[in-house]
């Protein structure tokens, strides 16, 4: 087969948003219950069953665990209906499991989608420090500069001074010398409690009015919004990140190296990925899940890195007839 035989099919994007939404619209229904499992749970099955009838031939590369660990979307597990091309699959059915159980926005369900063989797999290896920008930071920013220095080259590509920029970094304990060096440069800061694939597809985002994203999250997430940035055209670096010296020699003992800079080609080796993400609450991203008497309102956000087409989708769905089909 011809290598053009074998790239997705382009209404492969329209057919990802189906299983977003169908997480979101599961995950809202704990919003606010102070149920994390639960609400995560939910958000598994309702994307798992609706993307068995994608198609494509799909290896999950990044989902909720070891098979052993979670029922469903399991690292490894095989999704889609067999058809068309073969596939990597990049998924978190919530991203921002706490956001849902408390009730707080941002929360999202999102899925990327590679060639076979083109995503990257981090193992066992859980963390990485992400460095993340729209398209006027890409190629400009580096992360292994020094915060001021990444800052400073970046407002001058935009043409404002470092006060007018707004960074954004998990609120999180081991950031507590980042931000101090952020707020040395006189640097607005968005801290997120959580929901780093929302914070780092902002950057690209010129509504969300966020610039840039520094700091230690989720390898997984770090792949699902390299794909992302990869269609609207913006930067992301990553460099692996131990939490202590057993996880770091285990993972150099499986060839993990901790010193490279990973690159969104060394997490998706393709031009032609595929993101799509719904709004579980209304967050900068995206809005939230919504109901009105018999109908329920989405808003998605789905891209193809080929095209470079990034497209939002407004949905409302009959209650009545999710249910008859549920």
């Amino acid at each position: 087969m011809s290598p053009e035989s074998l790239r997705p099919d382009r209404n492969l994007a329209l057919e990802l948003v189906r299983t977003t939404e169908a997480a979101a619209l599961a995950a809202a229904r704990w919003l606010g219950r102070g149920d994390k499992i639960g609400a995560d749970q939910a958000a598994v099955d309702g994307m798992r069953a609706v993307m068995d009838s994608v198609e494509m031939d799909g290896i999950v590369v990044i989902g909720e665990g070891e098979k052993d660990e979670a029922p469903m979307l399991y690292n490894g597990e095989k999704v889609g209906n067999g058809k068309g091309s073969a596939t990597d699959i990049a998924v978190d059915p919530v991203d921002g499991t706490t956001l849902t159980a408390n009730g707080q926005g941002g929360a999202i369900a999102v899925i990327a989608v590679a060639p076979r063989g083109t995503m990257y797999n981090p193992g066992n290896v859980v963390y990485m420090d992400k460095l993340a920008v729209g398209p006027e930071g890409a190629g400009i920013v580096d992360i292994r500069l020094p915060v001021d220095r990444n800052l400073q080259a970046l407002a001058k590509a935009k043409g404002v001074e470092v006060r007018d920029l707004t960074t954004i970094v998990l609120d999180r304990p081991r950031h507590a010398g980042l931000i101090d060096e952020i707020r040395g440069t006189g640097a607005r800061i968005r801290l997120i409690r959580d929901g780093d694939v929302a914070g780092g597809i902002a950057t690209a985002w010129p509504e969300s009015g966020v610039d840039i994203l520094f700091g230690i999250g989720g390898t997984p997430e770090g792949v699902i919004t390299a794909a992302a940035l990869k269609a609207m055209g913006g930067d992301f670096q990553g460099r692996l990140y131990a939490r202590d010296d057993e996880e770091k020699a285990a993972a150099e003992a499986d060839g993990f190296d901790f010193d490279k800079i990973l690159t969104m080609n060394d997490m998706v080796d393709s031009d032609d990925c595929f993101f799509a993400a719904t709004g579980i609450s209304t967050g900068d991203l995206l809005r939230g899940v919504t109901y009105r008497r018999d109908r329920v309102y989405t808003q998605s956000l789905v891209m193809r890195s080929r095209s470079g087409t990034v497209r939002m989708i407004e949905a409302n769905h009959s209650l009545e007839k999710m249910r008859k089909l549920a």
